[in-house]
């Protein structure tokens, strides 16, 4: 008889010796197993989070920064652009530019797609006295803003101020009583007064806009203007030079100064929109990090303990089954059964019961796997190459495992002297 039938009838003779081997086996398999692939599967479903979260975060990110664009927006230009030999000592003494350029400087940088600035806006300013009403103003003259060509086109951020009417500062309507739609005289010419400011707490409120055209005739400066404010649309903190350097190409007998608090105030609101987007998708990084540590020092704990167990259960069903087949074991040996043989038989037993236990409990394992529910939704992880190689090493190992937990009992065994025990019996 061979041995491998020999291990097929001490299968079937002692079937619940057996059946109690194959599920400690199972149990231990069917815990790694099931662990591994909870793990996997919780691994594939923070994937799907956080590319969710990503999107989300992109489309969050976008609408922030649209949000902070627009409420920056109500900062105003930050970027003005003078003639060349303008003293800025006497600019900021004065509050005016006492040099002029030709107002066509703004259609060059319109048409010239310079790509570091937007919101063109011409103007001509200065200091008089409103001589009707015995008052120091400011009179600056715009016209609508010039779009930048190549750029989207963008609601103006100052808007025209149509021939024969005037815009009034806080102090000035404030003071004078000014109301929308009365009748005012500037410089001789008539005017009615459109818009009235709110307070503003700077030269605003003694400013008083009329139009570019108006304004040059005034002034007796036809075609002329002492500036040109802009928006930069990159808040970078080297973007300054990168506009300098762009706009003297294109015009070489101007300077550019920037208004540091505009710029920093864009420049701060775009950084927390970042921030502010990129926190949410680290946060979940971060929580599921935390679970998946939490559910993998769980595995690591429960499977060392759920192998050892199996393996002492298999060796006391082993000693058990020693102690019950003292006689068989004694006859087998009296009849010239080596001690290898019976050696053999037990450990091949003991085999068997891991190689069965083992596709029992890998197919277990993978059920819980199936079944573990992650998230708001079932996650489908397609394992493949993965799955088959955890299967043959499952395979390969449990029998091994098996066969070592029966080992000193089989050993034990394949020693006795048949004739002790015979004499006994």
């Amino acid at each position: 008889m061979t041995l491998f039938r020999l291990i097929l009838r001490e299968v079937a003779y002692r079937k619940l010796n057996f059946a109690l081997g194959v599920a400690s086996v199972s149990v231990a398999v069917a815990c790694l197993v099931g662990s591994l692939a909870v793990l996997r599967k919780h691994d594939a479903r923070t994937e799907q989070i956080i590319a969710a979260k990503e999107t989300e975060t992109r489309a969050r990110m976008a609408t922030l920064e649209d949000d902070y664009r627009k409420i920056t927006k109500g900062l105003g230009f930050n970027v003005l652009i003078l003639p060349r030999d303008q003293n800025l000592s006497d600019l900021f003494a004065d509050d005016f530019a006492s040099r002029y350029m030709p107002e066509n400087y703004v259609e060059r940088l319109a048409t010239s797609r310079v790509a570091t600035i937007q919101h063109l806006l011409p103007s001509l300013q200065q200091k008089l006295k409103w001589p009707e009403v015995e008052r120091t103003i400011i009179l600056i003259g715009v016209r609508g803003e010039v779009p930048v060509l190549h750029a989207d086109p963008k609601k103006p951020i100052l808007e025209a101020v149509p021939p024969g009417t005037m815009v009034a500062g806080w102090e000035l309507h404030r003071s004078l009583k000014l109301k929308s739609g009365d009748k005012v005289k500037l410089l001789g010419r008539d005017f009615t007064v459109g818009k009235l400011h709110p307070e503003r707490g700077t030269k605003d409120d003694i400013t008083v806009w009329i139009n570019l055209k108006e304004a040059q005739q005034l002034l007796g400066k036809p075609g002329q203007i002492n500036g040109i404010l802009a928006l930069e649309c990159v808040c970078a903190a080297d973007s300054l030079d990168k506009v300098r350097a762009e706009i003297v190409k294109i015009l070489p007998d101007t300077q550019v100064i920037e208004f540091q608090s505009q710029t920093l105030a864009r420049a701060e609101a775009r950084r927390r929109a970042a921030t502010e987007a990129q926190a949410a998708v680290e946060h979940e990084k971060q929580n599921r990090a935390r679970l998946r540590q939490e559910r993998e020092s769980f595995a690591a704990v429960l499977v060392p303990v759920v192998v050892v167990a199996a393996g002492v259960w298999i060796a006391f069903l082993s000693f058990g089954n020693v102690r019950e087949r003292r006689t068989e074991i004694g006859v087998l040996r009296a009849i010239g059964v080596q001690s290898r043989g019976l050696l053999a038989i037990f450990l091949g037993r003991a085999a068997v019961i891991g190689l069965v236990g083992a596709g029992l409990g890998f197919a277990a394992g993978l059920l819980v796997g199936a079944c573990w529910h992650e998230g708001a939704a079932a996650v489908r992880v397609a394992a493949g190459g993965q799955d088959a190689k955890l299967f043959l090493s499952v395979l390969a190992g449990a029998p091994v495992v098996a066969a070592l937990a029966a080992w000193l009992p089989s050993l034990v065994a394949a020693q006795q002297d048949p004739a002790e025990i015979l004499s006994r019996e």
